[in-house]
């Protein structure tokens, strides 16, 4: 009996995860299966075919997801985060960089099996990029996805390391072997700025000074943001996010000339950020308690991203700018949920 194609999406319980599913939830004509270590929210749960509680790290479990299922896209969402990941860089290690080539060495033998490329998509980070002193970041202006590739911290290095290991795959798989093995993989990657997400809770992330004033400011407490008011890094709200990795995972391969784009949106400073809080929270009390150790890791980030390659290659074009992500998105999405 032929098995249906299905999708696999990993870490599907985080923030993309939400968006995603709900997305692709809409094509009957792919079943989604899920594999994360804690179980989905109901509503999302009732929305996928099967899911499958373990580790990225489990490769029995993988084993059993491919005597199972043919699966032809894969979203690998399941990570360990930038700032656990400096407390923790060995597990890091293990979970960003095995757990993801885990994934692709699944993505291969599927690709293998049922004899056409399997989509992968990939959420990589502008943590992969490390400018050397603020000064740098502030003369450089935007910057493209080559440039700068010198991260500071765990979770960039990781992120930028699989981006090499899915082109490996995608172009040059075991090249010694006597047939060509390249191609099963189709490894597309994206490298998202900050995600502020209006659905989810802020989990301590390097970049959630932004949704963490909505927060603090909607429930009437104090928030000492810690970074200084000039901090500039490019943001980009979920839905784009979500939407991004949908027109990358759909566009002709013909027309993709990288395999790692650049996406963004727009790129406030604290200040800005604040500034359009108390419009909307005038009592809020923000102000700034600055911890150099974070402050250094943000500061060797961009202040922008050149996106170009994603706009011209798959049409890649943003619904949020700074205003409206703000005013339609998250500071009415966040304040409903605390109002009694």
């Amino acid at each position: 009996m032929l098995r249906k194609p299905v999708v696999l999406i990993t870490g599907a319980s985080g923030e993309i995860g939400h968006g995603l599913i709900g997305s692709l939830a809409n094509d009957a004509d792919r079943p989604i299966i899920t594999l994360d270590v804690k179980s989905l929210a109901h509503e999302l749960g009732r929305l996928v075919a099967q899911e499958f509680i373990g580790s990225i790290l489990d490769t029995d479990l993988l084993e059993r997801i491919l005597s199972e299922y043919e699966v032809d896209t894969v979203f690998h969402l399941a990570a360990l985060l930038s700032t656990r990941s400096e407390f923790t860089p060995m597990t890091a290690h293990h979970v960003n960089v095995e757990g993801t080539m885990n994934l692709l060495e699944f993505a291969q033998k599927q690709g293998e099996s049922h004899g056409r490329p399997v989509r992968f998509l990939y959420p990589s980070s502008i943590a992969a990029y490390g400018l050397p002193d603020a000064a740098t970041k502030a003369s450089v202006g935007k910057v493209t996805e080559n440039e700068w590739t010198k991260p500071t911290t765990m979770y960039g290095c990781n992120k930028l390391y699989c981006e090499h290991m899915g082109r490996y795959y995608a172009k040059h798989y075991k090249q010694l072997a006597a047939e060509p093995l390249a191609g099963k993989v189709d490894f597309r990657c994206l490298r998202f700025p900050g995600l502020i997400s209006a659905v989810t809770v802020p989990s301590g992330g390097t970049s959630d000074y932004a949704p963490e004033m909505i927060h603090a400011a909607a429930q009437g407490k104090p928030y000492p943001c810690f970074v200084r008011p000039d901090t500039r890094i490019p943001f980009m709200a979920m839905p784009d996010g979500v939407d991004a990795l949908l027109r990358l995972a759909a566009a002709p391969k013909a027309n993709l000339a990288h395999t790692v784009y650049n996406v963004g949106a727009f790129n406030p400073s604290a200040e800005e950020v604040r500034a359009v809080v108390l419009e909307t929270f005038p009592d809020a009390e923000i102000t700034y308690q600055v911890d150099e150790k974070r402050q250094g890791i943000v500061d060797a980030w961009p202040a922008d991203v050149d996106d170009s390659a994603a706009r011209r290659d798959w049409g890649y074009t943003p619904r949020y700018d700074f205003e409206r992500a703000f005013s339609e998105y998250l500071i009415p999405t966040i304040r409903s949920r605390y109002q009694t």
